[in-house]
């Protein structure tokens, strides 16, 4: 969720930080900050709220000359927003500088001891203490303290860390929060997040658990938790630099649902080979698929709903039971791993930490883990015993859009490749899938080009106080997604409810002119779907109906009827979703809601 940058070498480093922050302004934050060094004074700047504020405050990086420096925007944890509680922190003669990403867990053991010895602390941070137990440590040879800093925290981090006294040097830690390092024309940076260095370097090292940076101009140098010194290995990123730029597009959101063609064409097409389905990093046999018991999914928000969608697709075509867990909730039920259990972790970002925690412990359980993530390099790809990349690309908008749709069409070549393996899909059947997933590209993009229509819609309700999405079966699960894209963006409340469910109490909630968005593309389950319309309508709903194009009975007990494509009924999703992200969306614009950076949210959430 924070964002860190770091610079150390030959040109102005302010300037440097303060671009680096606004390439990470996606992750969510509250507040901002840098700390710049001359080699004479420390200067330090921060401000609450967006970067600009902190911008203009330092004319753009003018007013703070020097040639290293650190800067960090804040998305809280501890202590409110404010100037005083944001980073960077500072030790108690301002020698030592620290910024810090995720949560150290005995922060108050730590403060008590050191306000026992003297310290004073100014802010409510957890990350203050950080920088006093530093200066505690510290007798000249800053690795020394960090090492000793770091066997005393327990929780979470990415540390910068500058010392005055070694102003040719700046220092970067990880444990638990992700880090980059990377060379370039003039000096070294450091970053949480790859936008914010794609200007200065395309190769970059991934810092992993408890490993230290020691940055120069000319130089990185790598050690573990020992002081032992360590070689690690660059990646080079493909990234395209404009990928980062909205490209003409009002918002980001707007211009990574546009994405989403490509990112499904993306996804699919390395791993089907003459008409088969190969996804060599699945590191499976055919016997070990056949050997599959139960699969366990663990992810959060709209990667849950993508889970959600699989327990239908898998238990529907491969005939695996499947379990879906909140990745916060899922260690606190002691989950019965068994033999033959293979556990999918789902997460855009790859360093979500409630579904890391989830991926230690089911590993620690004997549990096979297959990672399906975004970020190339991150830690749940790193950790997981297998990983399957979306290559959905980067993406900025907090509210998911492209990720969660190219996750959709990983669970969907998963399940397809599961079910042939299992004899339960015929070389026909498989064929039959795969032209109809090589469709979908297309389709989405003939939805998309239907805005114009949706917006008119969305115009009439950017008043709505309630908006309910109802579904049966994989219905239920697209309604999920749908209601959170609502909610997220819009901040109109909206619920998403088993169509069933609605007498059963959520019924009573009904009122003239309460919009309810119903989804019906299961063939199956048209007439009970049609039923619970005419329930919610006949108490004075507006029913908005999304359907497939054949459904035209849908009509009867519609105010509204948007129509998809036709597909497999196990791909419904990857054309449902679309309408209702474009609803969303708009009822946001109308609204005048900050569509890419919704209020309290944050695009990678590193903290339990």
């Amino acid at each position: 969720m924070c964002g860190i940058v770091g610079y150390v070498g030959e040109s102005q480093a302010a300037p440097i930080l303060l671009e680096g922050l606004a390439k990470l302004e996606y992750r969510g934050y509250d507040s901002a900050g840098i700390a710049v060094y001359d080699g004479v004074q420390v200067y330090m700047k921060k401000a609450m709220g967006r970067l600009k504020v902190l911008s203009e405050l330092t004319h753009d990086g003018e007013l703070m000359p020097g040639t290293i420096g650190i800067g960090h925007t804040r998305w809280a944890t501890h202590g409110a927003p404010s100037d005083t509680n944001a980073h960077p922190h500072f030790n108690k003669d301002e020698s030592i500088v620290v910024v810090h990403n995720g949560i150290i867990e005995n922060y108050l053991k730590l403060k008590k001891r050191l306000t026992e010895k003297g310290y004073e602390f100014v802010s409510e941070t957890d990350t203050e203490v950080i920088a006093h137990l530093l200066d505690y440590y510290y007798k000249g040879d800053p690795l020394e303290a960090i090492t000793k800093v770091m066997h005393r925290m327990e929780g979470s981090y990415a540390l910068g860390i500058l010392f005055s006294d070694h102003p040719a040097e700046l220092y970067a830690v990880r444990k638990d929060s992700p880090l980059i390092v990377g060379h370039t024309k003039d000096g070294s940076i450091i970053a949480s997040d790859v936008p914010a260095v794609l200007r200065y370097t395309r190769d970059v090292v991934f810092i992993q658990n408890e490993e230290i940076v020691r940055l120069t101009k000319e130089n990185m140098e790598f050690y573990n938790i020992d002081e032992e010194p360590i070689k690690k290995e660059t990646t080079h990123i493909e990234w395209d630099v404009n990928a980062a730029e909205k490209g003409g597009y009002e918002h980001f959101m707007l211009k990574e649902m546009y994405e989403q063609p490509k990112a499904i064409l993306d996804t699919f097409s390395p791993r089907i080979k003459d008409g088969q389905i190969v996804i060599e990093e699945l590191g499976m046999s055919d016997e070990e698929i056949k050997s599959i018991k139960k699969i366990m999914i663990v992810a959060c928000g709209s990667a849950y709903h993508v889970g959600m969608t699989a327990k239908y697709v898998y238990e529907g075509l491969a005939r695996i039971p499947v379990e879906v867990d909140l990745a916060s909730e899922f260690r606190y039920r002691d989950p019965i791993i068994e033999e033959g259990t293979l556990l999918l972790i789902i997460s855009q970002s790859g360093e979500t930490a409630d579904s890391l925690a989830a991926l230690r412990e089911a590993q620690e359980k004997g549990a096979r883990v297959l990672g399906i993530v975004n970020v190339v390099g991150s830690s749940i790809a790193r950790e997981a015993d297998n990983v399957m990349y979306t290559w959905a690309g980067p993406e900025i908008a907090v509210a998911t859009t492209k990720a969660y749709t190219a996750q959709l069409i990983a669970q969907y070549l998963l399940a397809m490749k599961f079910a042939h393996v299992r004899g339960l899909l015929d070389d026909m059947g498989l064929a039959g899938m795969i032209e109809d997933l090589k469709k979908l590209p297309a389709q989405v993009e003939m939805l998309l080009n239907n805005k114009n229509r949706i917006q008119r819609f969305a115009n009439r309700y950017l008043g709505a106080k309630d908006i309910f999405f109802i579904g049966r079966g994989i219905d239920h699960a697209i309604s999920l997604e749908g209601s959170l894209k609502m909610k997220e963006i819009s901040y109109v409340h909206s619920e998403a409810y088993a169509a069933g469910e609605m007498k059963h109490g959520t019924i009573s909630l009904i009122e003239e002119g309460t919009l309810v968005t119903a989804v019906l593309t299961q063939e199956a389950l048209y007439k009970k779907m049609i039923s619970n319309m005419v329930e919610v309508r006949t108490r004075g709903a507006f029913v908005m109906s999304v359907t497939n194009v054949d459904n035209t009975e849908a009509e009867r007990a519609s105010d509204y009827v948007i129509y998809i494509p036709k597909t497999n009924k196990y791909f419904t999703n990857s054309l449902a979703i679309i309408p209702l992200q474009l609803f969303g969306y708009y009822v946001a614009v109308g609204r005048g809601c900050d569509v890419d950076k919704p209020r309290n949210l944050a695009k990678s959430v590193t903290v339990e």
